[in-house]
């Protein structure tokens, strides 16, 4: 399969070496921290400023003494060593070897720091350089996993953070844990006459449609689960598959690898009425149309889904498939 077959997917993009050979040195982690460039991250949303050119956004990017003076000033009365409590992790290194961290650490309040401009990878990850979104699907990933899993899940001791974010290690049996990722496939079902099959689950705003997915489940292979999860949630047996691409999806911890899938008996479709509980075949007039009179709501343009389902409709999908789009809730 040749690279120009493959997905262009938003989150997948990066700039950044991630320079593993450069997290066993503490002393030098020391020094690269100090002359970063650090993505602040408030809970789950990234301090963002205009960006130069002034016709988008990008991530605001502090230097380390920004940092510990953000931390000292935010920092909680109780606390005795007069910082707030946050994390660092290594990201790694730009083309001209720039080193790159995010601080993560909770907002001061619900509304997070009046200081900033913050929101979430959701929001703003659409408007993102490649190497803003390389950053920021890095961070939230890891923060969010360090944040879930302080301690070991062994022998249930408090673990410390090692290796420039990419382990904890357990002081008391000595267990090493790394930052987990949980495979999904998601699949844009097709016909022989080139139509695609969309499904609305229950708990989706109202006239939101989106392609197939799931987790893998333990000991089964990717091609495994896009057979079963079309067959449960559709009804329908694929014939034909063809793998296009992978994303990460820091929500908080899964990577979405895409097929596109054919199937011979499109009259057999049927939502599984748990799960989906509606589905649609659609062409391309009646996917234009329907996006036109708003009877369609599709998934983000940050997704995996709508990339699979602008790539299907070809040329003119940013004219014509523009209007209402939702997550998942």
């Amino acid at each position: 399969m040749s690279a120009s077959n493959y997905l262009d997917l938003a989150l997948s993009r990066t700039e950044l070496d991630r320079a593993a050979h450069l997290r066993t040195d503490s002393d030098q982690q020391r020094e690269l921290w100090k002359r970063a460039k650090i993505a602040l991250l408030l809970g789950d949303k990234f301090v963002y400023e205009k960006s130069q050119s002034g016709t988008g956004i990008g991530l605001r990017y502090f230097s380390a003494d920004e940092i510990d003076q953000y931390s000292q000033k935010n920092s909680s009365p109780l606390d005795n060593s007069s910082q707030q409590s946050g994390e660092r992790y290594f990201l790694g290194l730009s083309n001209n070897q720039t080193p790159y961290f995010v601080f993560h650490t909770q907002p001061i309040s619900e509304e997070g720091s009046s200081d900033f401009s913050a929101d979430s990878l959701r929001a703003i990850g659409a408007q993102l350089s490649d190497l803003d979104i390389g950053v920021a699907s890095h961070s939230l990933a890891l923060s969010q996993w360090h944040y879930r899993h302080p301690r070991c899940a062994q022998c249930g001791a408090q673990t410390k953070v090692v290796l420039g974010g990419a382990a904890r290690d357990c002081g008391e049996c000595g267990a090493q844990h790394h930052p987990r990722t949980d495979p999904a496939v998601i699949v844009l079902v097709k016909d022989r006459a080139d139509r695609i099959l969309l499904g609305h689950q229950k708990v989706w705003p109202t006239n939101r449609f989106s392609t197939f997915a799931g987790f893998v489940e333990p000991g089964e292979s990717f091609e495994q689960c896009v057979l079963r999860e079309v067959k449960e949630e559709a009804g329908v047996v694929v014939t034909e598959m063809n793998y296009l691409g992978s994303q990460p999806w820091p929500f908080p911890a899964s990577i979405m690898i895409a097929y596109e899938a054919l199937i011979e008996n499109p009259s057999d479709a049927k939502a599984d009425g748990e799960e989906i509980e509606e589905i649609r075949w659609f062409t391309r007039e009646s996917m234009k149309e329907a996006v036109r009179d708003q009877s369609i709501i599709l998934p983000p343009s940050i997704s995996v889904a709508r990339a699979m389902i602008n790539r299907w409709y070809g040329n003119g999908a940013d004219r014509d498939l523009v209007g209402g789009e939702a997550w998942r809730s």
